[in-house]
């Protein structure tokens, strides 16, 4: 049972993260004064792409053509690592936090190689600022789940988000606000960037797979929607770690905690404009400055509720 219960995440994240893409358009529509598409149509556009060819430049190699493979297969194993039901300790490990945010990472070398790989300056810059926005965001991730750990006195992330309850302690706010502004950044999110655009100096995330057609796309766009899932699923557990109750309590009210904080993130996108991008870094390092500051509280105790 214990095993199951990690390899239920996975699941879950195939099944429900198109859905919670649909669900983020259809609040940035009803926001909008639209109807909006429907909350399963990320699902039918998945198929679409699936279901088309691939082309590929001349000037590609094989790293083009794995890319969509690696980035797909490591952002679902990372899945693994924040399980949707509560417990299993016995398969925590030391070094989980940083095998954690390393699998996303060699997601993102490998997106970042095959925007590179097309030979083209345009995908070029969307490769550059991605891998100088991460290079911001990860710090802050690792101060935020590192200050979590730190709160449940464990040295597993796995223990930390998914047995133990947080100790109420604005520390706890000071984790989760910050890993909210990391799923806007990491997702290519406004403020930070807008999925929607196709205008040469706003683009980050988007340009980079321009060059990718049908299933190779549709594995970006899957990986995308599993990571903006991953994200919510791991601030929800910051904020509402649940460890005690049935199973089918747990996941009922873990799911409708990942989808107000989805929801959120359609409200962000709507009454909010995209900074300019000399202004990133300062949203990233001021994220930073809280998480640093609720590891220094969660270590010393003060203000704690």
């Amino acid at each position: 049972m214990t095993g199951l219960r990690y390899i239920i995440s996975p699941i879950a994240a195939l099944l429900f993260a198109p859905l919670f893409t649909g669900i983020i358009n259809r609040t940035k529509a009803l926001f909008s004064g639209r109807k909006g598409p429907s909350l399963v149509q990320p699902y039918f556009d998945l198929l679409r792409l699936f279901r088309k060819g691939t082309v590929y430049s001349k000037s590609t190699s094989w790293i083009f053509r794995a890319a969509p493979i690696i980035v797909f297969f490591c952002t679902l194993c990372a899945t693994a690592f924040i399980p949707v039901i509560a417990g299993g300790e016995n398969t925590a490990f030391r070094g989980d936090l940083v095998f954690f945010l390393y699998l996303l990472s060699f997601a993102r070398f490998f997106l970042i190689l095959s925007a590179l790989d097309t030979g083209s300056s345009f995908e070029g810059m969307g490769a550059s600022r991605e891998a100088f926005y991460s290079a911001i965001a990860e710090p802050v991730a690792f101060l935020s789940l590192l200050n979590v750990m730190r709160l449940n006195h464990t040295t597993t992330l796995i223990e930390a988000i998914s047995v133990s309850v947080v100790s109420d302690s604005i520390a706890v706010i000071l984790a989760a606000f910050p890993m909210f502004i990391v799923l806007l950044a990491e997702n290519a999110r406004i403020p930070f960037d807008d999925p929607n655009t196709h205008l040469e100096l706003t683009m980050i995330h988007e340009v980079m797979i321009l060059d990718n057609s049908g299933p190779d796309l549709a594995l970006f766009e899957y990986a995308a929607g599993i990571k903006i899932w991953l994200f919510a699923l791991v601030v929800a557990r910051i904020v509402l770690p649940v460890s005690s109750g049935t199973p089918v309590l747990q996941v009922l009210v873990l799911f409708g905690l990942m989808i107000g904080i989805v929801f959120l993130v359609g409200t962000v996108e709507s009454i909010m404009a995209r900074v300019r991008l000399i202004k990133v870094p300062q949203l990233l390092f001021g994220a930073g400055v809280l998480a640093l500051l609720g590891f220094f509280i969660s270590v010393t105790g003060v203000l704690s509720w």
